[in-house]
């Protein structure tokens, strides 16, 4: 479940996070990124404890967009202590992210 919280910056969301924080990098306009959204409400729930899930809508928030190289919509990024350590880009399952993320966290 995703929760709406507010920062002075994206990067203290990072550094304060206790566990990773998975970034759904995104725009209200692509298909696939639609896609993803139950699928992340999905590992999200089942990885609460283990995982935080944020959305960043790249039309809303280009210069982040632009420090991490987002080029393709969806791009999911892990950071782990404020750094980026995977990068996923497109659509997928469920499962198939939970292998992706299992293995890093």
């Amino acid at each position: 479940m995703a929760v709406k919280k507010q920062f002075s910056s994206f990067e203290e969301l990072l550094m304060t996070s206790n566990v990773p924080v998975l970034v759904d990098f995104y725009a209200t306009w692509c298909g696939p990124c639609q896609m993803m959204s139950p699928i992340l409400e999905q590992v999200g729930t089942q990885m609460r404890n283990r995982l935080q899930v944020i959305k960043i809508d790249t039309d809303k928030y280009p210069g982040i967009a632009s420090k991490y190289g987002i080029q393709t919509l969806p791009t999911l990024v892990l950071f782990k202590k404020g750094k980026p350590v995977k990068r996923i880009e497109g659509a997928m399952q469920a499962s198939q992210l939970m292998q992706h993320l299992q293995i890093l966290i």
